[in-house]
């Protein structure tokens, strides 16, 4: 099986003809609408987080104040039940004092009336403490239901790209070895191509060995509608000198070729819906080790295609908390 490295797909290429400046600017602002994409999907993830916590937190409060509630109602009972006590023994004395004392009567009516006005009051306050824990009890069923919803909705979405990663593993097992591997972290699965599989150099035309595993991943991807595809281009640092075919300004460009060329691969496959494609070069700009070395440098002429789980049913979730 393909080793687990923290990288991701090194993605090359498009057509051998001239690539016009409109072209040009369009292929920027669809990478300007990438990063957008990725910080946002970055924003979900810390949101998926944050509101966990929250809820979670939530949960604890509402535990304590339950808790609280239940002492006061208790505590209540307690003095409500020494109040009648004194009550009904006031009210024996009453019957005894009545036939020797009309001041006695006089008093002990006064005391059964106090009596009677604090019964009520504790007796109300006690209905009141006994709703306030019944609302309580309720938010924390909410609260408890909602978290155990959000929890599971992210562990299936984990235990998804977790299949993903091993589905992928399999049908890219034959290019073990040959500058190819697949991870899953952060809540993605990368898969991860050098240059020497896919491309020669200056060129964007995928070779056969390179086009044989980009069309293995279309079909694991065209099982997997599920999922958006982020394919990335990346170069060395060393300044374009002469490309196969020509037609290429800088290594920015070449990049983002040969990112196109991965995505035109996985279109063909008809299963592939092209809506979940996008395809950005990032040039020399996000290397993986220093391009002070001929190792370095090729471990950043690389392909990256990043598979992230659609969150459309957990900012839904979030956004009725």
């Amino acid at each position: 099986m393909i080793k687990k490295v923290a990288l991701a797909v090194v993605v090359f290429g498009l057509t051998t003809s001239c690539v016009s400046k409109k072209i040009y600017n369009d292929l920027e602002n669809k990478y300007a609408d990438l990063k957008k994409e990725r910080n946002a999907l970055a924003d979900d993830n810390g949101a998926l987080s944050k509101s966990k916590n929250k809820l979670e937190l939530e949960k604890t409060s509402l535990q304590t104040e339950l808790d609280k509630a239940k002492a006061e109602r208790d505590k209540l009972s307690s003095d409500y039940a020494a109040t009648k006590k004194s009550l009904d023994n006031l009210k024996s004395s009453y019957s005894a004092l009545e036939k020797n004392s009309n001041d006695a009567l006089d008093s002990n009516m006064k005391k059964n009336r106090e009596l009677l006005a604090e019964l009520d009051a504790k007796q109300s306050k006690l209905n009141a403490e006994q709703e306030r824990l019944d609302k309580l009890k309720a938010d924390l069923a909410s609260s408890t239901s909602r978290l155990a919803e959000l929890e599971k909705m992210m562990a299936d979405k984990e235990a998804g790209m977790n299949k993903l990663k091993e589905t992928l593993s399999k049908a890219l097992n034959a290019f073990e070895g040959k500058g190819l591997t697949v991870e899953h972290r952060n809540g993605k699965v990368y898969v991860s191509m050098e240059n020497k599989l896919l491309f020669e150099s200056g060129s964007w035309t995928v070779g056969s060995e390179g086009k044989k595993a980009v069309t293995a991943v279309g079909k694991v991807l065209g099982d997997n509608p599920e999922i958006s595809v982020l394919i990335e281009g990346h170069t060395d640092n060393d300044k374009i000198t002469g490309t196969i075919g020509g037609g290429v300004e800088n290594n920015w460009d070449l990049s983002t070729k040969r990112a196109t060329a991965i995505v035109n691969i996985l279109s063909e496959n008809k299963k592939v819906d092209k809506k979940n494609l996008t395809a950005a070069g990032r040039g020399e700009y996000a290397p993986l080790m220093a391009n002070e070395t001929a190792e370095g440098k090729a471990k950043n002429r690389r392909i990256e295609i990043i598979l992230t789980p659609k969150l459309d049913e957990i900012s839904k979730l979030m956004s009725e908390l």
